[in-house]
């Protein structure tokens, strides 16, 4: 009996040393194009799975339903996302909340906030025919015709997963939808200043497809990936341009980053060299758009997995700057070089907008999201303080519920393993 205890104990001892005590694995070295799995990283550190479930749900409600909501449906059938803090109803608020809906199967708020947007948003003719208006008042009063380009970036993408999930012989032939979107952009050749929100050129997003924001970028619309998945599912012909598309914007941003902090500017010129805005009185640095490229990165990751060896660094260098700035006390802007910046941008309208340095809950969402690309000492705490965070007021009384709430949103999914390519169910 000894013996057999002592094999016991011993082939005891060899599993627990196969399975490990809960930690953050490695990177993985493919994405989920190839092989259809996502990492689950809070189980990885020791949550259990219906722990997770139950915690993504209750972001979710919070962002979609709760008190301090930024959802709000209309009739029977509009939806829409409000910057509340900003009065208006944005692009880029709207594409978000579809991308969540078609990722969380939740194809009753998907639908309703498409309608508001084709209704509302959408130009319908004319040289911006196909284009979104960029904000708008919540009863839908245009505040700007322009687009901004992440719009239809995002819009596209999460089309083409709904065609990919739910279909096109309902009311919404959504494949149809964001085909338009793009044969729309095709046609645009500088004729009353209105240009493709691609330059065909570079092959990199522009700002805006008209006006000034023709001749710049900014970093945090680089999402790689989701050229990858109109090459695969857009239908348009066009595949071998989105590959391009893709590449190019992944060369982009190793010119963008800084290599020894991690950091990006809000905006760059084509090449990342940073630019100013109204000369000095707004110098390049990394603030709040800034702030969607580590999620970004680490969704590509996810995804494509192609450019590994750059991303893997990337995410260690910029994780190890905010660590070098104290996890629980890092601002949400500094200068490219790591310096705080003299300028610091405003968040928002009213006094309480003011302008402010915070340890900014959606900062601290995104850097926790490339832990999905980073093998450093410090990312399981960074996974951590998202898990522990709250999207409330700070101690100055600002709070966000749209941008803090939908970046916190988004880093869920990413590190719960629901954010993923929806390819077509055959």
């Amino acid at each position: 009996m000894k013996g057999k205890t002592a094999l016991y104990l011993a082939a005891a001892l060899m599993v627990l040393g196969a399975c490990g005590k809960p930690g953050l694995k490695e990177p993985w070295d493919k994405g989920g194009f190839e092989t259809g799995e996502y990492r689950n990283v809070f189980v990885e550190v020791g949550h259990s799975p219906a722990e997770v479930e139950q915690k993504l749900e209750e972001v979710f409600q919070e962002v979609f339903f709760g008190p301090d909501r930024c959802y709000f449906e209309v009739g029977d059938s509009l939806g829409y996302m409000s910057d509340v803090k900003n009065y208006d109803v944005r692009t880029e608020g709207q594409s978000y909340g579809m991308m969540i809906a078609v990722q969380l199967d939740r194809k009753d708020i998907f639908d309703r906030i498409w309608r508001w947007t084709k209704k509302y948003m959408q130009h319908q003719d004319g040289p911006m025919e196909g284009y979104f208006r960029w904000s708008l008042a919540t009863d839908g009063t245009p505040k700007a015709q322009g687009p901004a380009s992440d719009g239809e970036l995002y819009f596209v993408t999460s089309l083409i997963f709904a065609s990919n999930r739910w279909g096109n012989d309902g009311e919404i032939n959504y494949l149809a939808e964001a085909q338009h979107i793009l044969d729309c952009a095709w046609e645009k050749d500088g004729t009353d200043g209105v240009q493709h929100f691609i330059n065909k050129e570079n092959h990199l997003i522009n700002f805006t497809p008209e006006g000034r924001g023709v001749s710049y970028t900014d970093p945090s619309y680089h999402l790689a990936s989701f050229y990858e998945v109109w090459a695969r599912w857009a239908y348009d012909g066009r595949a071998d341009f989105y590959r391009e598309c893709a590449k190019a914007s992944r060369e982009y941003l190793h010119a963008a980053i800084n290599p020894e902090t991690g950091l990006n500017p809000d905006y760059s010129n084509f090449d990342g060299s940073e630019m100013s805005f109204f000369g000095r009185r707004m110098p390049g640095a990394f603030r709040y758009d800034s702030w969607r490229v580590p999620m970004n990165i680490a969704l590509d990751y996810s995804w494509s997995c192609v450019d590994k060896e750059w991303q893997n660094n990337y995410a260690d260098t910029i994780q190890s700057f905010f660590y070098s700035k104290g996890i629980d006390d890092f601002v949400d802007q500094y200068n490219v070089d790591g310096t705080e910046p003299e300028f610091v941008m405003t968040a928002g309208q009213g006094e309480l907008s003011a302008h402010a340095l915070r340890h900014s809950v959606g900062l601290v969402s995104t850097l926790a999201a490339v832990s999905l690309a980073s093998g450093n000492e410090h990312a399981e705490e960074f996974v951590d303080r998202l898990w522990n965070s709250e999207n409330k007021p700070y101690e100055d009384g600002y709070f966000d519920c749209y941008y803090d709430g939908l970046l916190r949103l988004f880093a869920f999914m990413h590190l719960s393993g629901n954010y993923r390519v929806i390819a077509p169910a055959e």
